[in-house]
């Protein structure tokens, strides 16, 4: 197996839609190895969830948003989706790759009957296979581009979005979630 040659820089603002733009700024510039960040960004998520209780999983800040238990298997249905999405761009698949509703993934998901710790150890072994991913591949692969739901996206910047969603969402349940937890304790 291929080793990676370099860490990839940050990808430039052409190599994705500007939407995911927010994940990415969230990644350190000064992270010159995309592939050490995600592989250490699991043990802080797994740190946030060590004192939370299989009902504080249940937990909603408010009627209309996600349950903690469904924050994480958004991020695991989305990292899933998005390393496919790495996987056909850096193997040279030039087939537009069809987008996803995060929504619908959340409402038809098994979440609500998972147990929390589950959880948080198929959020572990799925990014672990990331990482794995990630780390085989070569600078020719990391620069590739194809088209996901609609737009042009490089390997690099998948990379980077995959590391930035885990962060956005870490920050959403320490701000939203936790802390109403904790006050409520």
């Amino acid at each position: 197996m291929a080793t990676q040659s370099a860490s990839p820089i940050a990808p430039q603002p052409d190599e994705y839609n500007p939407y995911y733009g927010r994940y990415i700024s969230l990644v350190s510039s000064n992270d010159n190895d995309i592939v050490s960040t995600l592989a250490q960004q699991i043990s802080a998520t797994r740190q946030l969830f060590e004192h939370l209780s299989e009902k504080d999983g249940e937990f909603r800040y408010a009627p209309d948003k996600w349950s903690v238990k469904e924050v994480l298997g958004h991020v695991i249905d989305t990292e899933r989706i998005f390393l496919y999405r790495a996987l056909r761009i850096a193997r040279n698949d030039k087939t537009p790759i069809e987008g996803y509703e995060q929504d619908d993934y959340v409402r038809y998901g098994p979440f609500h009957s998972c147990r929390l710790a589950d959880l948080i150890e198929e959020l572990a072994a799925v990014r672990h296979g990331t990482v794995c991913f990630f780390r085989s591949l070569d600078e020719e692969a990391w620069g590739r581009r194809g088209v996901a739901n609609k737009n042009e996206i490089s390997v690099r910047a998948i990379a980077y979005i995959l590391a930035g969603h885990e962060l956005h969402h870490r920050n959403v349940l320490q701000e939203k979630y936790l802390a109403r937890l904790n006050a409520n304790r």
